[in-house]
Formats: C-alpha cells, structure tokens, sequence
C-alpha cells in the first residue's frame, strides 16, 4: 500500500503484513467515548465517507441510500457490532482495497510505517477476479522468504483454517503474531499444495541494499529496493551518491518483488533519476488531476536498466513507468502486478481506520496499468526452479547466476557504450 503526503495511498494490496504506512490520519474529535455510547454513529461516518469519496460513482450497483437505511435502523449494542456491520457494509462495494481496521489493525498500520514489524515478511492481497487469498510478494531476508514462500502463491489454509470467504483482516490477524511463535500456512503454487511452517519474528527494514559491480564496460552500480518505506528514500539518495562518488558507468536499479511503500518515497527516488518530466497523476472520481513532476535535480543521468517481475505492485510501478515513459530506464524482466487505484487511509472517532478507493493513478504517457501492469521493454521469465533457487540463495540475487540480472547487465553495458558513442559523436554499430 502507497500512502502520499497527502494521506492518499496506492495499494498493493487489500492488506499489507508489513509496509504499510499511515499519512493525513484524521482523528474525529469526538472521541472514543462518544463511539463507546453510540456506536451507531461510527456506522454513519464510514457511510458518509464512502459516499463522499468512493471512487466508484455506481457503488458497483449497489443503492448506497438503501444501505444506510438498512444499517442505520438497526440496533448497536457494542462497537463490535457496528465494527461487524462496517465490514459486512463494504463488502457490498465488491473493493478488495476498501478495507475497515479495528482499532488494533489500525495502529498495527501506524507502527509499521517506522520500518520496523513483527510477523513473517510477507504481503497479501484477495486477488480481483478469484477472491482467494494470494501472496504478493515475501519480503527480503525474512522468516517467509528464507521459508520459500514465492509471489503470487495462494493461501489455502492458516494453522489447518480454510481461507475460502475469509475476511482478509482474519488473515493478516492469524498470520501475525508474538515473535517466536509458529504459524503454518498451505499454499497452492501452480497446481500443487505445500505446507510451511514459519516462525515469527521482530523484523528490521532495510529498503536499500547496494554494491558497486564489474563489468566489461567499467563499474556499474547495482541497487536493490525492497520497499518504499519511510527510510527508502534517504537511503536510496546516499547510495546513489555513493556510486557516483565511485564513478560508476551505469546503474540496475532492482525493483522485483517490492510490492509498494509510500507515494511520496516513490516520487522522491523517481526525481533522483529524472531530470525533467512528469512521474506520476492520480484522478478523483469528479476528474480532478494531481500531477507529480520531476523537481529537475537528479543525482545522476548514467544508464539505466530497472528490474521488475510480478511481485513489483504500486509504488514500484509508479517508478518504473515513469522510467520508461520519459525514455529514462530500460525495463528487463517480467510483467508487474497491476495496481493503479488510489486509497485514503484516515483514523475514526473510536480509533478505528478506515481504507477508501478514491482515485486512480497513471503514468506520464497516460497509461491506466491496474490489473494489466507495467510490460518490460525486455521479457526475461524465470522457471519455478530458477525462482525457488533465488529464494534458497539471495545471495545470488544480482550476480550472474540471476538470469534477469544477466540480461540486465548486458543491456546496461550496450545502453553504457551507445552514451560513449553519442558523447563521442560516433554513431553505435
């Protein structure tokens, strides 16, 4: 989930274990107390605020008048019943990201924007058109990484529980827990199941990892991006600072399996790359525009190559389309997730949260990438072999046992020589 300055989020996922941030949280003044008493009232303020700022206009043929009638005219007596009633509410919306949190789910939110989470490293989404419970992507160097779990694996079953119709809240609560712990998830991949059983644990960020490389071409810079965490986007400044200090002759900037972070990360390591252009628009449903453009102060304008797989959601096809529409990057690898909606997350009375679709977001040539993804300039697949041995080994990750990484390189070397030539005046065989 991508959360921007101005509390608007560009989610992966329904969902988030771990990267999700919180931006422009709007208390209600009124209080708890108040919800204590009349928890009838937080069923109209979510009401109110999906009629206001849903960006479906056609509730997805659902009467929303009538749906407040319904809800309103029934009897509260706890705020469990109307927490019960909000998402049973929702659901009508048929919006995996349109989501309600408890007031534990919510401040679980708020404490993982510092880059620091308790759980197992993974993010997880139902997915549009199944509605099954679906893997994003694990995190680097976690318990659900080093476990084998693979992007877009599916979650049949939490410790022997079906996921089938299960509220993914109930899932993102029984996959988390106390650090030391045990959890052990069936998953589908591909037309197998597998059991894993994973032990919990404190989990912390670190977005940016880099390493100067060799090449024929000179040195490069190769750089990996996990998340777009509050942290990512001054640790994405000082290693590109780094290498230029290095003198490298080019850069792989690795966006795989990185589902997302915050807008405005994004945004902020987008303008390190690009000198000039726009990088990104967002659309509300009265068809205002907002418009990220580039502050003309990139740190380098080496080449570039971005990597990026099924597992590059939100914030990372934010970076990559703005790449490769403004002829930045070349982008090696395999097609991305495709979210290009827009959420608000805002705090309630009682200090519950709320999640609302509100937008969508494009890239600089207009593209609308939700559920049909960023395509690569160069397609690479990797067979479930080549994956799972990745994800045995990070250490082969961005070495020349990477096969993605392999193409990568020799891409940046001909990007490296055809600047050389062009700077020389020589035109490139």
């Amino acid at each position: 989930m991508v959360i921007s300055k101005r509390g608007l989020v560009l989610g992966a996922t329904a969902a988030m274990l771990t990267t999700v941030a919180i931006a422009g949280a709007g208390i209600h003044s009124r209080g708890q107390a108040f919800f204590q008493e009349s928890p009838k009232e937080l069923v109209d303020e979510v009401w109110q605020i999906i009629d206001r700022q849903y960006v479906d206009g056609t509730f997805n043929q659902a009467n929303w008048q009538a749906v407040r009638r319904e809800y309103l005219n029934r009897s509260y007596s706890s705020k469990e019943d109307a927490y019960k009633a909000i998402r049973e509410m929702l659901k009508k919306l048929d919006d995996p990201y349109t989501r309600f949190m408890d007031p534990d789910e919510f401040k679980n939110m708020q404490v993982e924007t510092s880059g620091e989470l308790t759980g197992i490293g993974i993010q997880i989404a139902q997915d549009e058109k199944t509605n099954k419970l679906t893997v994003i992507a694990p995190i680097e160097d976690t318990p659900a990484a080093r476990a084998g779990i693979l992007a877009k694996d599916i979650i049949l079953q939490i410790d022997g529980k079906s996921t089938e119709g299960m509220d993914i809240n109930q899932a993102v609560s029984m996959i988390k827990g106390k650090p030391g712990t045990q959890v052990r998830l069936t998953i589908q991949r591909e037309n197998q199941q597998r059991e894993f059983q994973i032990t919990r644990a404190r989990i912390e960020l670190h977005p940016v990892r880099y390493s100067q490389q060799t090449s024929p071409m000179g040195n490069i810079g190769y750089i990996r991006l996990t998340q777009f965490s509050a942290n990512a986007a001054a640790e994405m400044r000082n290693a590109i600072r780094d290498l230029e200090n290095k003198q490298v002759q080019g850069y792989i900037l690795d966006l795989r399996s990185n589902p997302g972070g915050l807008l405005f990360s994004s945004v902020e390591i987008a303008q390190m790359w690009l000198q000039d252009g726009t990088i990104v628009s967002t659309v509300d449903r009265q068809g205002k525009r907002d418009i990220e453009k580039s502050n003309h102060r990139a740190l380098t304008d080496k080449p570039v190559v971005v990597l990026v797989d099924g597992g590059s959601a939100s914030a990372s096809e934010i970076l990559a389309g703005a790449l490769q529409d403004n002829k930045r990057a070349v982008v090696v690898g395999t097609k991305t997730f495709g979210k290009g909606l827009v959420q608000s997350v805002r705090g309630l009375g009682d200090g519950s949260g709320l999640a609302v679709t509100i937008a969508k977001y494009f890239t600089p040539n207009g593209r609308d990438i939700n559920k049909s993804g960023i395509s690569p300039d160069i397609v690479v697949e990797l067979t479930d072999q080549q994956k799972e041995s990745l994800v045995q080994d990070r250490e082969k990750i961005g070495t020349p046992a990477d096969p993605q990484y392999s193409t990568a390189l020799n891409v940046l070397q001909k990007e490296i020589a055809a600047k050389r030539g062009n700077q020389a005046g020589v035109t490139p065989q």
